[in-house]
């Protein structure tokens, strides 16, 4: 019986292993996998340091998609996405200074969000940690469905 529990968990934590594994296989994910670990520079919009929406215009003008250069002001592209509706590509927006829109990143689907951190520099986070929960503000869908579509599907090998 113990025997029969280990190989039932092993089995469930290898397709778990998988199926995260297999996420990351779309452009998007590659494109943010690429930059993770860049460090955080206050102004940056290159692979040698990102601030936060340098990161996402950065993220976006490689997949072909023009955002403007601060997070206040991309928060004014595309349309409003209500927190429960978001997708992979949407860019959601944070107050984190007390003043506004002051932080933005790209969501990557199950609660997971990548963007440049002061402190950590390019890195993923969930939506629901704390400090981004009681900060979160809005989200944006600048990516339309056909980009959408080629930016989120398996690549094929």
């Amino acid at each position: 019986m113990k025997k029969a529990v280990v190989f039932f968990v092993s089995i469930v934590m290898f397709l778990s292993f998988m199926a995260s594994s297999v996420s990351a296989e779309t452009p998007l994910n590659a494109a943010v996998d690429e930059l993770i670990g860049t460090p955080y520079r206050d102004g940056g919009m290159s692979e040698k340091g990102f601030d936060c929406s340098g990161f996402t215009k950065f993220l976006f003008d490689k997949l072909g998609i023009e955002l403007t250069r601060t997070s206040r002001s991309q928060n004014t592209e595309g349309y409003w996405v209500d927190k429960s509706d978001l997708r992979a590509g949407d860019l959601v927006f944070f107050n984190t200074s007390g003043k506004g829109i002051s932080h933005v990143g790209v969501y990557l689907g199950d609660g997971v969000f990548a963007h440049s951190a002061s402190d950590e520099g390019v890195t993923k986070s969930k939506l629901s940690e704390k400090y981004y929960k009681e900060r979160y503000v809005s989200a944006r869908r600048v990516m339309w469905d056909d980009i959408y579509n080629q930016l989120t599907t398996e690549k094929s090998e």
